[in-house]
């Protein structure tokens, strides 16, 4: 099992920028694919970005391409969030995940970001 901790977020105004990160820890960090995730009050958690054990590839949803990059350092045990151009409707709960060979997902706490206009 991996433990997950994100940190970074906070209050930014529309247009500023945010990274988010998201330490490992438990077991070997390049087993896994990381992604994160965000939920806004009333909706349903929602994709942002992936990126695979390497590296290499990485995924986005519509709502962040171009504005959001993922990365992670594997000696770090850590995955980033850089996030650019924010607009109010980037407000939301952001979700750390890491999902193994099988399958599983493991779920971070959450940290609160909020943009206002």
């Amino acid at each position: 099992q991996v433990q997950l901790v994100e940190s970074g977020g906070g209050l930014v105004q529309a247009g500023g920028s945010l990274r988010l990160s998201c330490a490992a820890s438990g077991r070997t960090f390049s087993n896994y694919a990381m992604g994160w995730f965000r939920q806004a009050p009333g909706k349903e958690r929602e994709f942002v970005a992936a990126i695979n054990w390497s590296g290499r590839n990485t995924y986005y949803a519509d709502s962040g391409k171009g504005r959001f990059t993922i990365s992670r350092d594997n000696a770090k045990n850590t995955v980033y969030l850089q996030m650019n151009s924010l607009k109010p409707e980037d407000t939301a709960v952001y979700y750390c995940s890491a999902r193994s060979y099988s399958g599983t997902y493991y779920w971070g706490q959450g940290t609160q970001v909020t943009v206002s206009s």
